[in-house]
């Protein structure tokens, strides 16, 4: 494992370079929710727009996903429907493969289980990954069983160690090593502590910090952060 660690003025913005590398390419990216990955994700569409690039080539999937219908607000599809898909316009479009929440955390967590193998399952050129001020990151919380699972490429959550408590699906430890590049995008001070503790000197993988493990099980790691967030490093 090696993690590159970089702070940045606009991280989201180095980080759209990065999916844009990745998407034009007709590689396999997978996505993440949050505020942080949809600045990203708006900042992606006006790199494409400004090279002239399509993303058509590309797949896209998603790391984790609530258990709500794909038109709630809650939902990590929506919003980058919202911040990308639905801005990209016809012809550009990549592949998409949705989480089907709302059928329920046991049934859609099979169901992607499934799409992934059946895909190969694919090398990820680029996984984006957020974190939370309590280490999580996909739908992997502290201390939670599916931090544990090493079968299994998707998994239900029950219960969300974090608001919104709703069931979750989410990629386990074992499908973030099928990424090349496994990409933290973390901004704001509320994430300094954790920051710290998962990427900072000494850290190791913590099962009370999720981060830590998933970067421990990955091959190559880049953490964009914004000033705020590596306060503490």
């Amino acid at each position: 494992m090696s993690i590159e660690i970089e702070v940045l003025a606009d991280p989201a913005r180095a980080c759209a370079a990065m999916l844009l590398g990745a998407a034009a390419g007709g590689g396999h990216v997978v996505l993440a929710g949050g505020s942080t990955p949809r600045a990203a994700y708006v900042e992606l569409v006006a790199a494409a727009e400004a090279v002239g690039a399509s993303l058509s080539d590309a797949t896209f999937w998603f790391g984790d996903e609530r258990c709500v219908p794909p038109e709630d607000d809650q939902s990590n599809y929506l919003m980058a429907k919202r911040a990308l898909l639905d801005r990209l316009g016809d012809g550009r479009q990549p592949r998409v493969h949705r989480m089907r929440g709302e059928l329920g955390f046991s049934e859609a967590a099979d169901l992607y289980e499934q799409e992934l193998r059946a895909a190969g399952p694919p090398q990820f050129e680029v996984l984006l990954l957020g974190m939370g001020p309590d280490g999580h990151t996909l739908s992997l919380f502290p201390d939670q069983p599916s931090l544990s699972e090493r079968t299994r490429l998707v998994v239900g959550v029950p219960e969300a160690g974090l608001e919104p408590f709703v069931p979750r699906v989410t990629f386990t430890v074992p499908a973030v090593s099928l990424a090349r590049q496994v990409v933290f995008l973390v901004a704001g001070s509320s994430k300094a502590d954790a920051v710290a503790a998962a990427f900072g000197p000494g850290a190791s993988a913590d099962p009370h910090l999720p981060a830590s493990v998933v970067a421990a099980a990955a091959s190559e790691v880049k953490v964009l952060l914004d000033h705020d967030a590596a306060a503490k490093l």
